[in-house]
């Protein structure tokens, strides 16, 4: 409407980057597994706007990993440029599907996070 990507769109990448890496490379199973992350925080701060068909390339990495909880950076990039138009955090804190009580993060999850430190 605005001509631009609105601000929840770069939320909904950044999540969505975030749980792709998660499912692919740390066996995570948001549907029947015993873990899952839960999104604590989150912030984006935006440096350039965006528009439909643009081509943007997302970068993920982790700051921090914690004995239950992981701090992502994310920034969002023009696919033919080098300074992000956002760039954001999300920290997760990892539960138990059912008692939604933190639980260490362990195995596979904590190898493929600590892969993106």
């Amino acid at each position: 409407m605005y001509g631009h990507v609105n601000n929840v769109v770069h939320y909904a990448l950044m999540d969505t980057v975030i749980n792709t890496y998660l499912i692919e490379h740390g066996g995570l199973d948001i549907h029947d597994g015993g873990v899952i992350g839960v999104c604590v925080e989150s912030h984006c701060n935006y440096h350039a706007s965006v528009a439909f068909p643009e081509v943007l390339s997302i970068g993920l990495r982790v700051a921090h990993l914690g004995r239950s909880s992981v701090r992502y950076e994310i920034g969002i990039f023009r696919e033919d440029r080098g300074e992000p138009v956002a760039e954001g955090h999300f920290v997760h804190v990892f539960v138990d599907h059912e008692t939604r009580r933190p639980v260490p993060v362990e195995g596979k999850l904590r190898e493929s996070l600590a892969a993106l430190a």
